[in-house]
């Protein structure tokens, strides 16, 4: 009786005939009802609100629903409207409020951002896990499910639930069963990946929820672990009610009955049934093999062994097994190994798995096949927009025979080089035309395109070695390849740039003075307001030709001046510095910034620009990850939110402190606003599995072990303890919350050198192989050697991934 019970509770939390018909359980409190309510002791979540705009509105509908499903849990739901009740600490005098409070009695156990219990959903979901968190533990490592383990073996069995993300339907889901079956069970929960190693999981990254039984209840040596057993079905309260049933059915059901007759649960649960025949004289044979199939087949199929000697039992000799399916006929059969089973309902279970996937799909079919084949949102961007036409008419197309004259006639040629079959390539190719439109107006600048897959031979010679690629060219200056974003606003942002002379030189007091602040160049202080100078005593400085080609090799990314005068001593007076010196402004106003320029090389000195120019506690945003990655350095990552008044600055001011220690120089510190880049809530789950309440700093070390570390959130966030924490981390006293996914990203197609293949069906081809331009062109010159090495890595190679050995992906921890 308590079993049907149970689910006819669970399905009333789901079906709405379980509910009084309009009838709303929301109570509005008034301040006299809400403070007598209080005494009471009892649990209710309660939203305290005035001004109600359009987002709150779509909350209070979800807060009513969630009314009528915690109603069955003996939680009641409430609003206090504030502009008619003063309620202090909670009606704030805000316009528009977004905190809503769960309460047992006038105890305030949590409080909640609409933002995180945007539906009926993520409410029911997060006000259980809040009322049962004694109950449902929650761990973060391996070791944390093995202490829990430890401590139920002998007493209780374990239901382990993974939850990607709080506050989804599956979550809602495990804590309404462990609010049922809480006494029953110890409840465990996760939302990290490498937890899941511990059940078998090879690729955690891979898996949004999950579900295991451990039977723990009937192990009492500490020392052997806990078998387990996994619902490969959706996590739903259904399934998992269903799920649990079958856990309690006995492992192997003995009976004298022939199959038609048995009557287990899994037949009123519509789970398959195995029925295996037993001989007298091998029963104890046949009970191990039924235990082992029964154990594998747990949770999937129930096996009965039928004992053949009965004279109930009817069935034929010849047959020594039978099975049903849910709803379907008796099948009889000849078994001959315990796999053959196993495979035997596998394959039956995914196949009507898969019909009903179908069903519910029939109407997505026509585009989730094409889309199959896909593996990025870039990707489907592209198919998405496949029946778009492209107006390329802007951007040349240039082939082997007009590229060089093209690249030698304009004052900037700007080159894409793209593969056809490459998501990436033909996604980027559509910013190219935007940039192109948008400097119709501007002369000099051309911008032109190469597809690779017809001109191999061409993309070979300017050594392109990864798709898609942007190479800037300018008669009489060696070529220059686009390092930012693959993006048209960071693309024409860098082209305009790219048109300034660099460096610009500098032969008045008063041509500096304006330089620095901003005033030459006036119409590009918006794209990029530093300036860096280099002040030498003469022209005859050796230093000097370091300084221009390193301002050529940043043209586009930062304004560069040169001033060679003997004034230029007076600029450098007040900064302690000595000539030849580099002068940084970021803009007017600001206190300039010296530095000694004393580099044997121009790279050296890029590097050293480019680490001055980067602010030493940085808002990370799309844009500029990049840069900071290429520092290869642990990144301590404060994760913010809310408004600018919020707790935020004192953690920064706090972070700010130990900056100037000089005790962070092992690390790169930085902070994202979720609110500015969205993004960051996306990397934030990355790392740890679910968005922890904000402010939240995390340290990810890049790399090979790629271990991420959570500040703990009961600790406050100042300079000690952040410092201690560190330290610990350092020591390897500190547990990983989690791990950095180890995926290389690999674009969806392989670049395939059509042609080469062609050329090797050619009788001679290994004794001369001939060189290659568009389709069928086979006149030219042979290849030099070095060309050949470079042909022969460049064959098979993948779009987007670099020839040269040793390079990390920037962007791989995302």
């Amino acid at each position: 009786m308590s079993i049907i019970c149970a689910l006819a509770l669970l399905l009333c939390v789901k079906s709405d005939p379980c509910m009084s018909a309009n009838t709303s359980k929301l109570i509005e409190h008034t301040y006299d009802s809400l403070t007598e309510k209080m005494p009471s002791g009892k649990v209710s979540f309660i939203y305290f609100g005035s001004h109600v705009n359009q987002a709150i509105e779509l909350f209070l509908e979800q807060l009513e629903l969630s009314a009528d499903a915690l109603e069955d849990y003996g939680i009641s739901v409430a609003k206090v409207n504030c502009s008619r009740e003063n309620v202090e600490k909670f009606c704030t005098g805000g316009k528009v409020m977004k905190k809503a409070y769960l309460f047992r009695g006038s105890e305030v156990l949590r409080s909640f951002d609409i933002d995180t219990v945007f539906d009926v959903n993520a409410i029911v979901s997060h006000v259980l896990f809040t009322v049962l968190f004694n109950e449902v533990r929650y761990v973060h490592t391996v070791t944390d499910l093995l202490n829990v383990e430890r401590a139920a073996k002998g007493k209780i069995d374990i239901v382990f639930g993974h939850i990607q993300v709080l506050g989804l339907p599956e979550h809602r889901a495990l804590m309404e069963a462990a609010f049922v079956y809480g006494t029953k069970y110890q409840f465990v929960l996760t939302t990290g990946g490498p937890v899941l190693k511990h059940v078998g999981v090879e690729e955690p990254s891979s898996l949004q929820t999950g579900l295991w039984f451990l039977h723990c209840k009937d192990i009492s040596s500490r020392s052997e672990p806990c078998p387990y057993t996994a619902l490969r079905k959706p996590l739903t309260i259904v399934n998992i009610h269903t799920f649990l049933q079958l856990m309690e059915a006995p492992l192997v059901t003995e009976t004298r009955q022939d199959p038609p007759d048995v009557d287990v649960i899994h037949r009123h649960l519509n789970i398959p049934v195995l029925f295996l025949f037993s001989q007298t004289l091998t029963q104890d044979l046949d009970r191990a093999t039924a235990e082992s199939l029964a154990w594998r087949l747990r949770g999937e199929a129930g096996v009965v062994l039928i004992h053949r000697e009965s004279p109930d039992v009817k069935t034929s000799l010849q047959y020594n097994a039978a099975y049903q399916l849910a709803e379907e006929v008796l099948k009889y059969f000849t078994l001959k190994s315990i796999d053959e089973a196993v495979k035997l309902f596998r394959e039956k279970i995914l196949q009507e798995e898969e019909e009903i996937e179908e069903e519910e799909e029939e109407d997505a079919e026509e585009q989730s096949v094409a889309l199959d084949a896909l593996d990025d949102e870039v990707a489907e961007s592209v198919y998405r927009d496949r029946d778009l036409m492209l107006d390329l008419e802007p951007i040349r197309e240039l082939t082997s025979d007009t590229f060089n004259s093209a690249v030698t006639q304009n004052g900037l040629t700007v080159v894409l080089f793209y593969l056809k079959w490459d998501a990436v390539s033909m996604a980027f190719i559509q910013s190219c035309a935007e940039v192109s439109d948008a400097l119709e107006d501007v002369s000099d600048i051309e911008l032109a395109s190469v597809d690779c897959g017809e001109w191999t031979d061409l993309c070979g010679d300017q050594k392109i070695t990864s798709f898609p690629a942007v190479v800037i060219y300018r008669p009489g200056d060696p070529a220059v390849t686009y390092r930012g974003m693959l993006g048209a606003e960071s693309l024409h942002r860098f082209l305009l740039l790219s048109q300034v002379s660099s460096p610009l030189s500098l032969s008045s007091h008063s041509d500096l003075l304006s330089f620095m602040e901003g005033e030459i160049y006036d119409k590009h202080s918006s794209l990029s307001p530093v300036r860096v100078l280099g002040l030498f005593r003469s022209a005859q400085d050796p230093g000097i030709t370091v300084f221009v080609e390193a301002s050529r090799i940043l043209r586009g990314e930062v304004l560069m001046g040169i001033f060679t005068n003997e004034e230029a001593e007076k600029w450098v007076v007040e900064h302690s510095v000595k000539l030849p010196a580099m002068l940084v402004s970021r803009g007017p106003g600001i206190q300039r910034e010296a530095y000694s320029l004393n580099f044997p090389s121009p790279e050296r000195l890029v590097t050293h620009i480019q680490h001055v120019l980067s602010d030493p506690f940085p808002e990370l945003t799309i844009e500029n990850l990049p840069w900071y990655l290429e520092r290869g350095k642990p990144l301590l990552l404060l994760f913010v939110g809310g408004d600018e008044n919020s707790g935020n600055a004192g953690c920064l001011r706090e972070i700010g402190n130990l900056l100037k220690t000089g005790q962070l120089e092992s690390y790169v510190p930085c902070w994202i606003h979720l609110g500015r880049t969205p993004a960051g809530s996306s990397v934030l789950e990355t790392y740890l599995g679910v968005v922890p309440p904000l402010p939240a700093l995390v340290l990810s070390r890049l790399g090979a072990d790629g271990e991420v570390f959570h500040f703990p959130p009961e600790r406050p966030l100042l300079a000690d303890t952040i410092l201690q924490w560190l330290r610990e981390v350092e020591n390897g006293r500190e547990q990983p919350a989690g791990m950095i996914p180890n995926e290389e990203l690999r674009p969806s197609v392989g670049f395939y050198d059509f042609l080469a293949i062609m050329d090797r069906e050619v009788p001679g081809y290994a004794a001369q192989r001939i060189p290659r331009g568009k389709s069928g062109a086979r006149e030219g010159r042979k290849l030099q050697p070095q060309q050949e090495e470079q042909r022969g890595a460049h064959e098979g190679q993948a779009p987007g991934a670099s020839l040269s050995p040793g390079t990390p992906h920037q962007h791989s921890e995302l």
